[in-house]
């Protein structure tokens, strides 16, 4: 007794629009399950579906040194008291004179003393160090230093040039110390994470514009990254020996720099058809 053949059977699928990015299990005929297949969108959900473009975007800024400090130390030793300290003051003066003339304001100027009674030897430690010296009998020490405030670089080189002509070494000046104010530094992260959102918002633009749509208003901003550090990382060998750097070295290695990475969501709408006049 031969066997009939079954009936071949034939499965069709059709391809539409989910309603959502989960999986559901829908019962097909004979009650079988397909955890695959969900539920399509209707027309008017399909209408109203949000469109999104995800982007990021990042920045990378600097600030140059705002501020610079230099010390100059004034000091005299003599036997009595009013003559180191009439030695000390004419030389201070001098300075003081010479700043106001540069336009200096008296608030970016402070001047500190030390006076010191030392038998055979004196010494004195401030923002630097001066060398022991030896003498025959007690000496009276006295000491002025004179801390600047330099907002203008190319000034604070011209003054200190002066000084030096001028008193040669009668006085010691320091190095210039480089470094920003606070709001100086707040500033520049915020300058970062406006362009890190400018780069990301460019880029989604000009997305919409190859694909032929139009951008939307943002859905979603979010810093997800930043970063800061001072100076170049070929500047690290010689930095440490600071006091043979140049000015512009020593700018350059006191450079903040500020990094953003932003992550931004934009709504994407289709291009709008112009109406003909009729």
């Amino acid at each position: 007794m031969s066997l009939q053949q079954a009936p071949q059977s034939r499965v069709f699928v059709e391809l539409v629009p989910w309603a959502d990015g989960g999986r559901e299990n829908n019962v097909v005929s004979g009650g079988e399950s397909l955890p695959g297949l969900r539920r399509p969108l209707s027309s008017a959900q399909t209408q109203t579906a949000t469109r999104e473009v995800h982007v990021s975007g990042t920045a990378d800024v600097s600030a140059s040194p705002d501020r610079a400090q230099v010390a100059v130390l004034v000091s005299s030793t003599k036997e009595a008291a009013a003559e180191a300290k009439k030695s000390v003051c004419r030389r201070l003066d001098y300075i003081t004179q010479s700043l106001q003339q540069q336009g200096l304001q008296a608030e970016n100027v402070t001047v500190t003393k030390d006076f010191r009674r030392v038998e055979n030897a004196y010494h004195m430690e401030a923002e630097q160090r001066i060398p022991r010296m030896h003498t025959k009998d007690s000496a009276c020490f006295i000491a002025k230093q004179v801390c600047i405030t330099f907002t203008e670089f190319g000034k604070m080189q011209n003054i200190c040039n002066f000084l030096i002509e001028k008193l040669d070494s009668s006085v010691v000046i320091s190095q210039p110390q480089f470094y920003h104010t606070p709001g100086s530094v707040e500033n520049l992260r915020r300058k970062a994470c406006l362009v890190a959102v400018e780069n990301a918002w460019r880029k989604a633009q000009e997305v919409c514009n190859l694909v032929g749509q139009t951008l939307g208003k943002p859905l979603l901003i979010k810093e997800e990254e930043t970063k800061e550090w001072e100076g170049q990382i070929d500047d690290l060998q010689s930095s440490r020996l600071s006091s043979s750097l140049t000015v512009q070295q020593k700018i350059k290695s006191a450079t903040i720099h500020a990094a953003s990475k932003v992550f931004i969501t934009f709504e994407v709408k289709g291009k709008e058809k112009k109406r003909k006049n009729l």
